[in-house]
């Protein structure tokens, strides 16, 4: 007698977290449910992979049953919701990317999908006859009708665990598992209601209907450095808690917005639940669990937690719009503002670009009518904004040896003799950005990248700040042996620092930099500590310019403004004025005391200070518009970057040459390149780049795919493909 067969399984897709072109094919078995959205594991090649059913076939090629692998198991989390696999699907397409290299964002916690451990505890058991002493009738006391773990009953009766174990012999209590408490508590919506300012009142009423409508729509909220933004916005997140949806909140730089979390418990009563590159692994899987099952009601993160899976997603805030930290450079290439709007229109929900120096792509959105556009221009409390001077270097040098000009050092000296706090803005991290040998020229460059190593004088070591290399500063020089021959040139905060020392030694000082403030816990101390008139002088980078509040900081000054300017960058001149005005909004927040901002420029000529002296941040943005749209640059057309690189400087080179040659051509369209990269070696790569220029209303991902399919690439070669750089290094 023939042994029966066992019964055919349902043919599904899976797609896979790794860099594939498309989903796998699998048998599901009859005693296993999955439909499309859940996670499952399979096996691949001699592993067990996690992965996701993608949708169901719809005339599936045929294929021989015995040659398709089964399903394995599901997980029991909760499936992945269209509206995500949509956006995967989309993100990949735009960014001609894997489509599993974008699921991977989008499981960025696989232990988060095995159910949570239950915890036991013990109930009571009703009717239980049993001798009840003094101590077992305090516990029953204290369990009441919960469920509590033995040690929690024990210390609220203020009796031993073996009273506790007593009772479970003689069953007055029997085991249970303990309900799960929610992750996050839920921040109430009217908890502390700030009183908002008419103008600031219109905004976020404009505001809540976007979230009320539960339709998409995308509203660029621009105002000036301290007019209550984040107020405004967050009046709309409340809007969002009394729709029962869930608000998602994104900052350039999570891991340092200690204030803004401060001022988002004061509002809310509670803290939001947080996502960034810093979180422990246990802090991921609760918080993408609590995500997926809608216990996290708002979450405030960096730009990866685009990809977390809300189940129902109201609205979405993208806060510093502007900031080029939304651009993912590395893996899958992407402009988390860009792909914020594509979310909240597959959510039908509201988008809030948020920004005092939007970038002029959101300028140019809102003056088209694709977005909606609300204004701020006026500080709180009526504070006036600075008064912005440029310091011409060329009149006012630094002493010999120095880079602080006199007129900047007299403003901090009275600044600080009149009890207010000063700052210090120098986008340089270290104490040097070169090293040279007096004696023979050598410059210390890194052995991996076309970049200069940059000394950190404090460690005692030269880094570069592109690939990570360091090595220990030398005695003498490696190029021809002079000892105690090298130099520092140029200033980093570290060498400021060194300068303010000596010029204000009574000054209590504090350095701003990713170095000296690495993370979350050192910003709250750093916040505290100027909150608190613990520090007199603070010198800073970039990581001072946004989002910081300080009641008694009145003077700004800018060491070296022109910063920025050089090079061909197309953004270079609106991203300074963006950087500059960002850092300039610090001074003076606060209505009593009017802020002071000095720019020590070779230039004060030049368009962007004129600008920034001016407070004329919508002319600038007419003349840089003015300057792009005759040449199709963007806002007015398109651009999609190919970098090539690969560790054989010869076969990059090639590579580079080949796909110049048959780069696509016809109206519109413009390819420039190929050329070596401003970073030529990066990282061990030797890289050059191609850039296709296209009129706006040119699609360009089917051209480079083309344009790739055409082109042999060598197994040791990589391209890159960048759909609307941002950077050009």
């Amino acid at each position: 007698m023939a042994t029966p067969s066992r019964k055919a399984g349902r043919r599904i897709r899976v797609l896979l977290p790794l860099p594939l072109e498309g989903a796998y094919d699998y048998r599901l078995p009859p005693d296993l449910v999955a439909g499309p959205g859940s996670f499952v594991e399979v096996p691949l090649g001699g592993r067990v992979s996690l992965g996701v059913v993608w949708d169901d076939l719809e005339n599936p090629e045929p294929i021989a049953e015995s040659r398709l692998r089964e399903v394995i198991s599901v997980k029991p989390a909760p499936a992945m919701r269209e509206n995500l696999r949509r956006l995967v699907d989309w993100v990949a397409a735009y960014t001609l990317s894997p489509p599993g290299a974008v699921l991977r964002m989008a499981m960025s916690s696989p232990s988060a999908l095995e159910e949570p451990t239950a915890i036991s505890g013990w109930r009571r058991v009703e009717g239980a006859e049993a001798r009840l002493t003094p101590d077992r009738a305090k516990a029953l006391e204290a369990l009441g009708t919960h469920i509590l773990p033995g040690t929690e009953i024990a210390r609220a009766a203020g009796v031993s665990m073996g009273v506790v174990r007593g009772m479970a012999s003689v069953g007055l209590i029997e085991p249970a598992l303990l309900p799960r408490a929610g992750a996050f508590p839920r921040p109430i919506p009217d908890f502390a209601p700030p009183t908002l300012r008419e103008e600031q009142a219109l905004a976020a009423a404009a505001l809540r209907e976007g979230v009320i409508s539960h339709e998409f729509g995308v509203t660029l909220l621009e105002g000036v450095t301290g007019s209550g933004k984040t107020e405004v916005y967050l009046d709309a997140v409340a809007q969002c808690l009394r729709e029962g949806r869930q608000a998602l909140v994104l900052l350039p730089e999570i891991a340092l917005s200690t204030q803004w979390l401060s001022r988002f418990e004061r509002r809310f009563g509670a803290p939001p639940a947080l996502w960034h590159s810093e979180l422990t692994s246990r802090t991921r899987r609760v918080t993408w669990r609590a995500v997926a099952e809608g216990d996290a009601p708002v979450l405030v993160g960096a730009r990866s937690a685009l990809f977390l899976p809300f189940p129902d997603l109201g609205l979405i805030i993208v806060d510093e719009e502007h900031e080029t930290a939304f651009k993912q450079e590395e893996g899958v290439i992407y402009h988390a503002r860009d792909m914020a709007v594509v979310r909240a229109r597959l959510e039908s929900a509201a988008c809030v670009l948020v920004s005092a120096t939007p970038s002029l792509e959101s300028v140019t959105n809102a003056q088209e009518g694709r977005y909606a556009h609300v204004t701020l221009p006026n500080r709180h409390h009526g504070a006036a904004l600075p008064r912005i001077e440029a310091l011409d270097l060329r009149q006012h040098p630094p002493e010999r040896g120095r880079f602080l000009a006199p007129p900047l050092v007299d403003a901090v000296r009275e600044t600080m003799a009149r009890g207010e706090q000063a700052m210090l803005f120098l986008n340089r991290r270290g104490y040097a950005p070169l090293t040279l040998c007096r004696t023979c020229g050598h410059r210390m460059q890194c052995p991996n990248c076309t970049a200069w190593l940059v000394e950190h004088r404090a460690q005692r070591r030269l880094q570069c700040h592109h690939c990570g290399h360091t090595e220990p500063t030398p005695l003498a020089c490696s190029e021809c042996g002079t000892e105690h021959s090298l130099v520092p040139i140029g200033p980093g905060v570290e060498r400021i620092q060194e300068e303010v020392a000596e010029l204000f030694p009574e000054a209590r000082r504090l350095v701003m930099a990713s170095d000296t403030i690495p993370g979350p816990a050192a910003a709250a101390e750093a916040a505290r500590r100027i909150e608190e008139r613990e520090v007199d002088l603070i010198i800073g980078t970039q990581i001072v310019a946004k989002g910081w509040h300080f009641a008694h900081l009145t003077l700004v000054g800018v060491v070296d403004a022109d910063l920025g300017l050089a090079g061909g960058d197309l953004r270079a001149g609106e991203r300074t004025l963006q950087l500059l005005h960002q850092v300039a909004g610090r001074a003076g927040r606060e209505g009593s005391t009017p802020g002071t901002v000095l720019l020590q420029t070779f230039s004060p000529e030049h368009p962007v200070m004129a600008a920034l002296i001016a407070d004329d941040m919508p002319g600038f943005l007419k003349a840089e518009a003015a300057q792009r749209a005759p040449g199709h640059w963007p806002p007015f057309g398109r651009l999609a970057a190919l970098i090539v690189s690969s560790e054989d400087a010869r076969a990059a080179e090639r590579t580079s040459r080949d796909l110049g040659l048959s780069a696509p051509t016809g109206q519109g369209i413009q390819v420039l390149g190929p050329a070596p990269a401003p970073l030529a070696l990066l990282r061990g790569r030797h890289r050059h780049r191609l850039l296709l220029k296209a009129e706006r209303g040119i699609r360009v991902q089917p051209l480079v795919h083309d344009w790739l399919a055409r082109t042999p690439i060598p197994r040791e070669v990589r391209v890159q493909v960048d759909v609307d750089p941002v950077g050009f290094l």
